[in-house]
């Protein structure tokens, strides 16, 4: 079951993000930030956020950042180590893209890092496509920018 954003699941929001970041990477600043205060980088700005509920447990996040008014940015998604293999990325993000046309916009982006081969597949799989990625990127670890476009 995937539900909006709830405050009592806030570090579960942080803590799924923190355990994959520290996995492959390193929490930058802006990560740490965002995470931190989804309410004013994310929610307060028109985003969402949701989760995938397994056993009434959170399983699985991901957000929706505003970029501009048609342009969000699939951001902040994390699944469960010791639920992965159940599919909860992929309707997490089945659930973005419906709600990014429920919404209204035009693209959403997202930024990741080619070491990530799961993640890139499923986007692509998704059917986003690498666009050149701009100088000044908020996140060190970027190397591939990816955009989905609503039809």
């Amino acid at each position: 079951m995937i539900i909006d954003y709830n405050p009592k699941y806030a570090q579960d929001f942080k803590a799924l993000n923190i355990e994959w970041l520290e996995t492959f990477f390193y929490v930058e600043d802006y990560d740490n930030e965002v995470l931190s205060n989804p309410d004013k980088y994310i929610l307060d700005k028109g985003g969402k956020i949701f989760f995938s509920l397994h056993n009434n447990k959170v399983a699985g996040t991901v957000a929706l950042m505003k970029v501009t008014d048609t342009v969000f940015e699939l951001t902040k998604m994390a699944v469960n180590t010791n639920l992965r293999g159940l599919k909860i990325g992929q309707k997490l993000m089945t659930h973005c893209l419906n709600e990014a046309k429920v919404m209204g916009l035009e693209k959403v982006i997202l930024y990741s890092n080619t070491k990530l081969e799961n993640a890139i597949y499923i986007y692509r799989k998704f059917g986003f496509k690498e666009v050149p990625l701009e100088e000044g990127v908020a996140y060190e670890r970027a190397n591939i920018k990816m955009e989905y476009i609503i039809n």
